[in-house]
């Protein structure tokens, strides 16, 4: 045999065995900071360190960019934005109640809510880009469904063989039922959310994913096992359309949020006959006190394709 033709079999042979193992990725999940100011800005600093040196594809930040009592103005909005693009790879950003739905509050500034919103949307999301150093084109809702034309923070982005999702849901009940005017907006954003999620699904139908991975803010899980018959919950008609969509495929599911500050790893959602749905993983990141993230592994060579390591930065294990 040639020695060329031997050369070029042993490439075809290593790249067939290699592409059979899969891809892994690695990312970074975090939210729900800095909200003990200004000591905290020193801790969230050390952790975007940590992360740049951690080298992730990419991190999700999951919502709430400082705690509910400190102001929503412009000058924190744009600090905001600084500390997104001093991270090294890609970040993208879903957006938490503590931005806009809580900043009604004296201590909050007593903001207009929906005007903090149409400015975060304004200044943030004011392209196809992700934040960070090292950007990533991501696909927006508006992109690709007109008539959600708005919603520019809803994005999503393919990696290897997976579909990753951010959604605008953020806690405070989903900024449902506080006045008529909040119940307009969440009537509003929850028809182009429930949209979103089943594009997502269609797409991973579509390119023959190995998993689904949403990120989000809310907590909307706090009463086991959810609160899917819950009328005046502002989350009933997401977590039914996740339950809904699941059910009827065995694809890997993992939900990213933050809200309620506690690591937590389950499996969050039953199915109709009150059964646990065993495809569809939650994870719940750290944040307020715990200054801290979570390295997520996503594997298409593995049935189980997600695994987590807390990524614990030891100085900012108690606060000074």
């Amino acid at each position: 045999m040639p020695h060329r033709l031997a050369n070029f079999i042993a490439l075809s042979l290593l790249f067939l065995a290699l592409a059979a193992q899969g891809e892994s990725i690695r990312f970074v999940a975090l939210g729900d900071m800095p909200y003990s100011l200004p000591k905290d800005f020193v801790r969230y600093e050390r952790l975007i360190k940590a992360i740049n040196a951690d080298q992730p594809a990419f991190s999700i930040f999951v919502g709430d960019t400082k705690s509910g009592d400190t102001p929503c103005s412009d000058e924190y909005m744009e600090k905001t934005t600084r500390y997104f693009n001093s991270f090294n790879a890609p970040l993208i950003y879903s957006i938490g109640d503590n931005e806009w739905t809580d900043c009604h509050r004296t201590l909050a500034g007593s903001y207009d809510p929906i005007e903090r919103l149409d400015r975060i949307r304004k200044t943030q999301f004011v392209d196809q880009n992700s934040f960070g150093k090292r950007r990533i084109t991501l696909t927006r809702q508006s992109d690709v469904m007109p008539q959600f034309a708005k919603f520019v923070e809803n994005s999503l982005w393919v990696k290897g063989k997976f579909v990753f999702v951010s959604l605008h849901i953020p806690g405070s009940n989903n900024n449902y039922e506080r006045t008529p005017a909040s119940t307009q907006e969440y009537l509003e954003r929850n028809t182009a959310n429930l949209a979103w999620i089943e594009y997502a699904f269609q797409l991973a139908q579509k390119k023959n994913a190995a998993g689904i991975v949403f990120a989000f803010q809310a907590d909307m899980f706090y009463s086991p096992p959810g609160v899917v018959n819950n009328q005046n919950s502002g989350f009933v008609d997401t977590l039914n359309q996740f339950r809904s969509l699941a059910e009827k495929t065995a694809l890997p599911i993992l939900l990213i949020h933050g809200d309620s500050h506690r690591l937590r790893i389950d499996q969050p959602l039953l199915d109709s006959s009150r059964r646990v749905l065993e495809n569809v993983y939650r994870l719940e990141v750290m944040g307020a006190d715990e200054v801290q993230a979570v390295e997520v592994t996503v594997d298409d060579s593995k049935s189980s394709p997600f695994s987590f390591r807390p990524l614990l930065i030891p100085e900012n294990l108690n606060p000074q």
